[in-house]
């Protein structure tokens, strides 16, 4: 019988504060124009009522912001039709019955379904918890049949003005996202040339991870208008450039600040090296990249066992509340599908953070709370400013957040009318610690008992791909087939490291084959290495 291992979840650097993200900006300030016109237009008409259809389809401008402006467009209409979607079907649940079980049941499917896709599809910040947020709200709406389509309506319109908000300045900078990929991975490198030798494999892998990633939104960017071949072999070839230092190390200091100072130049949108108004492609091509949605949600997929946790979760934290007599039952469906994270040891941080947060945000809300209600013109800045402060506060730490969020979401509740402050603060810690305390079980009793195998699968793949790419070395090869190599090599390496991460967060498995992952990973990178002096010799 295979050896079992139990870990203690951990409590470091739960709390702590990191650096501000790098266009934290962009999420913050896309989402408080998609909500600010239409709350102004609420208020002129006196139907600020109408606040939860219009902010759903607002807060869609939160999503899609490191995307090229292509794929960017896509992504957001799929955010916008999936809130409207769920918005839908949370409204027509709420029209036809009032049975606290039953909406439950359906917010809970929401959630897992919402959950599941977004991880597949890779939608990335804010994630599920946007859509839940506003489609278990909905599910407790009062809600007539015939007002239905008026309020998915409002949704899809205002989900539409997101859409042009963010999509707006392709107009100024094409190209902006996948300059900003590359500046990142130059940066990654940077640090990599800089780092000690207890330092250097998570730094390597982080470096690996940024430039794949950047590699992979070069693919998507459109090359068909006049100036975008020039700029996408450009960038592509700093890439190689990034690459490289995992070959280079330990590199200069000099050669580390020649990468910082091509990547300030690309954040300000200066000339790149090398940049021309004509086509060609950088050595290596454009390959394939790697698994799709679909091959993310077959059979034995961890996103379906994962989904399988936020509907358990869900439906008992909802059904616990309501037990208990807690007037809000889907706050505490909510902060459950909040804390559901990769692993257990993230679910447990996820829990902590979210308790402290909303603890902190309530006495936040009993503070403005009377000067939200000198009126609405008072409520709406409010909600604003929240809305603001919880994105500028996002990437430092989710708890700090969550003291934006928590009071912004009990003032969109007060739109629709005065609520008595106490019971309504009550409610909502009562329902924080039983959603947080009933996710937590989930975790405990539903165990992915297939992580382990999980990582000697990733080891395979790190295997095959790295004789593959040995191969093209000892033999006569095209770019192409040497760039598709790369990528598959790249690809393996992240996700190796990404399922090792997500194995080892468990609180109870099988013990895990870290001496093949390590070697694995070590075999894999030299022979990366390899491969990017390659490219960097035909790209010289």
């Amino acid at each position: 019988m295979p050896e079992q291992t139990t870990r203690r979840l951990p409590l470091r650097g739960t709390l702590r504060l990191n650096r501000a993200g790098d266009i934290w900006h962009k999420p913050a300030f896309s989402a408080v124009s998609a909500i600010a016109v239409p709350d102004g237009v609420l208020l002129a008409t006196d139907r600020l009522d109408l606040a939860l259809y219009t902010s759903a389809g607002a807060l869609c401008a939160l999503y899609g912001h490191a995307r090229p402006y292509a794929a960017r467009g896509r992504a957001l209409a799929g955010v916008v039709l999936g809130m409207a979607a769920g918005v839908g079907v949370a409204l027509t649940a709420a029209s036809l019955t009032g049975s606290v079980a039953l909406l439950v049941v359906v917010a809970a499917l929401l959630a897992a379904v919402q959950k599941t896709l977004c991880d597949a599809f890779r939608t990335g910040p804010p994630g599920s918890i946007v859509l839940t947020f506003v489609s278990s709200t909905a599910c407790f709406v009062p809600q007539r049949p015939g007002e239905v389509p008026f309020h998915v309506g409002l949704v899809l319109a205002c989900g539409a003005f997101a859409w042009l908000i963010c999509m707006a300045p392709r107009l100024v900078r094409p190209y902006g996202p996948e300059r900003i990929a590359t500046a990142r991975a130059l940066e990654a490198a940077a640090r990599l040339l800089r780092a000690d030798t207890d330092a250097a494999p998570r730094a390597r892998h982080t470096a690996t991870a940024l430039t794949n990633a950047a590699r992979a939104e070069l693919r998507r960017a459109p090359s068909r208008r006049r100036d975008g071949a020039g700029v996408l072999a450009a960038l592509e070839l700093l890439l190689v450039r990034a690459e490289s230092a995992a070959a280079d190390r330990p590199g200069s200091a000099s050669e580390a600040e020649l990468y910082d100072a091509w990547a300030r130049d690309l954040r300000k949108g200066r000339a790149l090296p090398g940049e021309t108004t004509g086509g060609g492609e950088a050595p290596g091509g454009r390959p394939s990249g790697g698994p799709t949605a679909l091959d993310r949600l077959r059979p034995g997929s961890p996103l379906l066992l994962l989904g399988a946790r936020v509907l358990a979760g869900c439906v008992l934290a909802g059904w616990a509340s309501a037990a208990v007599g807690i007037g809000h039952p889907y706050w505490a469906v909510v902060t459950a599908a909040s804390v559901f994270q990769a692993n257990s040891a993230l679910s447990w941080q996820r829990a902590v953070q979210r308790v402290l947060g909303n603890l902190l945000g309530l006495l936040l809300f009993t503070a403005l709370l009377p000067v939200a209600r000198t009126g609405p013109l008072a409520m709406v800045v409010l909600s604003v400013a929240l809305q603001f402060g919880a994105e500028a506060l996002i990437t430092r730490n989710y708890w700090l957040a969550t003291v934006c969020v928590t009071p912004m979401s009990l003032l969109l509740g007060e739109f629709a009318g005065s609520h008595p402050a106490r019971p309504l603060v009550g409610d909502r810690w009562a329902d924080t610690l039983v959603g947080a305390a009933v996710a937590l079980l989930a975790c405990a009793l539903i165990t992915d008992r297939r992580r382990a195998d999980r990582v000697d699968a990733a080891v395979d793949r790190v295997a095959e791909a790295r004789t593959t790419a040995l191969a093209l070395l000892d033999a006569p090869h095209s770019a192409h087939e040497a760039g598709r190599a790369r990528d598959r090599l790249a690809t393996a390496l992240v996700e190796l490291r990404e399922t090792a991460d997500a194995a080892a967060g468990e609180w109870r498995r099988r013990a895990l084959p870290q001496g093949h992952v390590e070697r694995a990973e070590r075999d894999g990178h030299h022979a990366l290495a390899a491969l990017a002096r390659r490219f960097a010799t035909a790209a010289a």
